[in-house]
């Protein structure tokens, strides 16, 4: 567990799961500091934790985490909440440019003698591939294996730039790099 963490108006606590002590910061200790959070909506709420949980005194002050305690939904404010996100989750439609803009620009500072390792999502990023697989072929004994054939001549193209992703930096044979 780690050592050291920011105690907030006493926020930090500690819980026991299963014989593993786990750390945590509570809400429920802010509304014993005086902050009246429990009319706050739930989105708040995550966005209070979250600051909690990342408040470093310079990407996330003090100054940050009270302005939303102080939140109010009739005279919102102008400041800007700095959310430090723990994940991305990305559909296909969004997540497969995504890839092929950071693919690219590895690629370009690779040219410029950068390890192109640099260029690199500073948050876990998961890419969800979901798409609808059409039934061209029914009510035959080969209908599921036309399906995929015909799934896979359709998609031939991402399913290749995704496998290409796979592969591991400098060992796909040509100059591409690969984004794992």
């Amino acid at each position: 567990m780690a050592k050291n963490l920011p105690n907030l108006w006493n926020t930090l606590s500690v819980m026991d799961v299963g014989g593993i002590k786990v750390r945590y910061y509570s809400l429920r200790a802010l509304e014993r500091e005086g902050f009246d959070i429990a009319r706050f909506p739930y989105t708040i709420k995550v966005f209070i934790e979250n600051l909690l949980r990342n408040y470093d005194g310079q990407a996330i002050t003090e100054e940050d985490i009270e302005n939303l305690l102080h939140w109010n939904p009739k005279s919102p404010g102008t400041k800007e909440v700095p959310i430090k996100v723990a994940r991305v989750l990305m559909q296909d439609y969004t997540g497969v440019p995504a890839l092929v803009d950071l693919a690219v620009m590895r690629e370009i500072v690779a040219k410029y003698g950068i390890d192109p390792k640099v260029i690199n999502p500073q948050v876990p990023t998961d890419l969800i591939i979901d798409h609808s697989v059409q039934a061209d072929y029914w009510g035959r004994p080969d209908a599921v294996r036309l399906n995929i054939k015909l799934e896979v001549e359709r998609n031939a193209e991402r399913y290749e730039f995704l496998k290409w992703l796979r592969t591991p930096l400098g060992t796909s044979g040509s100059s591409r790099r690969a984004l794992v």
